[in-house]
């Protein structure tokens, strides 16, 4: 299971690297990845601190630190 999450990290790692700041919505939508592996995918990615979450009005927001 680690590794699923770990390579959920990568990839939700690697949109924003790309696309910049993007909902959760978004990054679920555009790379594929399933609603809970992105969810595990931000927790591992807080945990290194490498991610940013910001309310915009009712929107999560995800970027990198």
């Amino acid at each position: 299971m680690s590794n699923t999450i770990g390579d959920a990290a990568g990839t939700v790692w690697n949109y924003l690297n790309q696309n910049g700041p993007s909902s959760v919505n978004k990054v679920t939508t555009e790379t594929g990845v399933s609603k809970n592996d992105v969810q595990r995918a931000i927790g591992w990615l807080c945990k290194e601190d490498k991610l940013f979450i910001e309310m915009i009005g009712r929107t999560e927001t995800l970027s990198l630190k």
